[in-house]
């Protein structure tokens, strides 16, 4: 049985992501945590509906293996990645399911380090969940309620906001998730001129037509409040995207070059290296490498580029999507740390963010997702006939990526072409195929040229 998807365990809440299955799940890290000699975990939760119910559901079946639960309440994911990096905890869990629907929940879990459990290890995690039988033991957790935790990440926050003489004017869009209150606490004592949307969370509107998912909100919001930026995150705030003071995007490509432009400018990006994914746009790559900055490109999934980094001492990585990793400072996606890096760099450089370079023009990228029975195309000899074959024809001229998600029941296929209706065509035949051979039907189209990415 696979549980584990490319981030933590996801399903629709109450028919495949149950409170039985977070019991069960619960109880089996808790036995699995124990034989690495853990005996306490941090827990958070965005602001889903069906989030308490998953949360005291997972407490649950840590407490009835011994092990003990602090609960931050609602809060982002970084946060508790952060707090169990600084404190005495052996794992964090955080029930959400990041930029997906309000019906969908998720769980992940992040080590005593602040990381993602690795495949290997949420394979044992499986293992035990398959195996283990439950006998009652005097052994029990305790749950605390500790949101006063929360209050170091925010003071460890604050240390990288800075004060400057020409106060900017932001607009932050917090999706109506975890980061809805937090975010309006760490800019409460800043002397910049800050508007909040998306921060009236009613355990049903998260991600509805606001926040990076949707991205039209925050480029309107930055243009009619006249703002120097614009901030949206996700539903769990582990990313950000942002959008400059014209409403143009600027994807986590975008930021990465930036950042690491900037860096390079102060001689501080040592080993001059940025960490992406095979869905990052070659313009991007070109743009790098024209300020000698080399990029490395990993599989989709912010675990990836973070093993990367590691091994390459990367100071930065991520995806489009606004996953951003810093190799000095956090370990995970922040949306907030991420945030709080642009606001940094615009005050440094006093340049508008449709001024920082690199700038750059993409080329034309479309990505298409196509809901499916059977995600399992390489067994599909006509699909993958056509893909060879679409690759030969666009030779040098551009790239293609076929996946399926880890996340949602789909197929994810992105054409990327100098020319846009070659790009397209090709992807017809792609999508087409994958609709007789798999059973599907067309979910949606997103052209990534100029968007947040996936």
């Amino acid at each position: 049985m696979s549980l584990f998807g490319t981030d933590g365990v996801r399903g629709v809440a109450n028919v495949s992501l149950t409170s039985d299955l977070a019991l069960k799940l619960g109880r089996a890290t808790g036995l699995w945590l124990q034989k690495h000699n853990g005996k306490g975990i941090v827990i958070c939760r965005d602001t889903r509906k069906s989030g308490s119910m998953l949360a005291a559901a997972l407490s649950s079946g840590f407490c009835s293996v011994g092990i003990d639960v602090a609960t931050l309440g609602i809060a982002p994911t970084p946060a508790a990645s952060y707090i169990v990096r600084s404190n005495d905890f052996d794992l964090a869990a955080v029930i959400s399911a990041s930029h997906n629907p309000p019906r969908d929940n998720g769980i992940k879990f992040f080590d005593k380090n602040g990381r993602k459990l690795s495949e290997k290890q949420e394979k044992e995690v499986e293992n035990i969940f398959e195996e283990v039988e439950y006998f009652p033991t005097e052994n029990i957790g305790v749950i605390e309620r500790k949101e006063s935790l929360l209050k170091d990440y925010l003071e460890w926050l604050r240390g990288f906001l800075k004060n400057d003489s020409k106060s900017l004017k932001i607009v932050v869009d917090a999706a109506n998730g975890g980061a809805s209150y937090l975010v309006q606490e760490l800019f409460s004592k800043s002397d910049m001129d800050v508007r909040f949307y998306g921060c009236e969370p009613d355990g049903e509107n998260i991600n509805v037509n606001c926040g990076a998912t949707s991205p039209e909100t925050i480029r309107r919001l930055t243009v009619e409040e006249g703002a120097d930026i614009g901030i949206a995150f996700d539903g769990d705030a582990d990313r950000c995207i942002f959008c400059d003071e014209r409403g143009n995007l600027i994807n986590g490509d975008r930021f990465m070059g930036i950042w690491a432009v900037h860096q390079k400018n102060k001689n501080r990006l040592e080993p001059p290296i940025v960490v992406g994914t095979v869905m990052s746009n070659t313009a991007f790559e070109n743009a790098l490498k024209s300020y000698n900055i080399q990029f490395i490109r990993t599989p989709v999934g912010d675990r990836n580029v973070s093993q990367k980094m590691e091994e390459l001492q990367a100071k930065i990585g991520g995806e489009q999507s606004g996953h951003i990793i810093f190799g000095d400072f956090v370990p995970t996606g922040d949306g907030f740390f991420t945030a709080l890096q642009m606001i940094s760099i615009l005050q440094e450089t006093k340049l508008p963010a449709s001024k920082l370079p690199p700038l750059y023009d993409n080329m034309p990228q479309i990505l298409v997702n196509v809901r499916v029975e059977d995600r399992n195309w390489e067994s599909k000899p006509r699909i993958v006939r056509i893909v060879e074959n679409a690759k030969e024809e666009l030779s040098s001229c551009g790239r293609i990526v076929l996946r399926a998600s880890g996340t949602q029941p789909v197929i994810r296929v992105m054409v990327e072409a100098k020319d846009i209706n070659l790009r397209d065509s090709i992807t017809k035949q792609i999508v087409d195929a994958l609709i007789s051979e798999c059973k599907g039907c067309v979910a949606s189209s997103t052209d990534l040229t100029n968007s947040l990415g996936e």
